[in-house]
């Protein structure tokens, strides 16, 4: 356990080192933050309806969303363990005395959460300043502060689990664009990221809840403005452990399956 431990914190240390780029994806993620929030804005002006999600709601799940992108987002990719694969220095991971889908799993969690670190605090700050019906708002109380903060950690364990399962599928395919706009595409929208999932249609929710995704952006973002309550957020988190261990044990077991088989490429 020390040695990923030591792992995640190299690698937390060197993604940390990329502040001028981290500033950048501060620019950008206010750029789409606002464009976002103002299409929303359009659509609540011209509908008549009532909808499942207030504009206030709304514009805080945004700025969350954009506040944590590189906890959440599915298109996130650590290309050296691609080369690690098709360029066969798999072999020289292989030689180390460690559980490669632990080390993998350590290096992945520590390059999105140095993302996270270096941006969400800007956005944070500054989206609470802004006028409305731009301005994030404070959640309900403390206690749904603190379980917004453990389900936003728990949604981490398992968007990372997840894309486990994509650099696994690498070692059958032997090319990573398949499985990465499979997962970008597919994920990305049941998660949430796209259009909130009570804005969606029923039948479009009743398929988002059966996988996983939405417990990594969804909940999260919902449980912070209130739109989940106390007691649902509560067996929310029980299932992401549930789908965290889930995930994490079937990863394991196919990733020492194609090990066996595994083809080293490139030399």
């Amino acid at each position: 356990m020390r040695t990923y431990i030591s792992v995640f914190r190299i690698r937390l240390m060197l993604g940390m080192q990329y502040r001028v780029a981290a500033f950048a994806g501060v620019a950008v993620q206010f750029f789409w933050g606002f464009i976002t929030i103002m299409v929303f804005e359009a659509f609540y002006a011209s509908s008549g309806a009532i909808q499942p999600m207030t504009l206030s709601q709304l514009v805080t799940y945004v700025w969350l969303q954009q506040s944590f992108l590189y906890i959440i987002m599915m298109w996130y990719r650590d290309h050296s363990l691609f080369d690690l694969i098709t360029q066969g220095n798999i072999a020289y991971e292989l030689c180390r005395p460690l559980n490669l889908y632990f080390l993998w799993y350590a290096k992945l969690i520590a390059g999105r959460l140095s993302g996270v670190l270096l941006r969400c605090v800007p956005i944070l700050v500054v989206s609470f300043f802004l006028p409305e019906p731009y301005r994030l708002m404070l959640p309900p109380d403390v206690p749904t502060l603190l379980l917004f903060i453990l389900s936003l950690l728990l949604g981490l364990t398992v968007v990372v689990a997840i894309s486990m399962l994509m650099y696994i599928s690498v070692f059958v395919t032997l090319s990573p664009i398949g499985s990465s706009l499979i997962f970008s595409v597919v994920g990305e929208f049941l998660a949430g990221m796209i259009i909130p999932i009570p804005l969606m249609p029923i039948w479009a929710q009743k398929i988002a809840y059966l996988f996983p995704f939405h417990l990594t952006c969804d909940m999260p973002m919902r449980i912070y403005s209130g739109h989940i309550p106390f007691n649902e957020a509560l067996t929310g988190i029980g299932i992401q452990i549930v789908w965290v261990l889930g995930l994490v044990i079937c990863g394991s077991l196919l990733m020492k399956t194609v090990l066996k088989r595994v083809t080293v490429q490139g030399g």
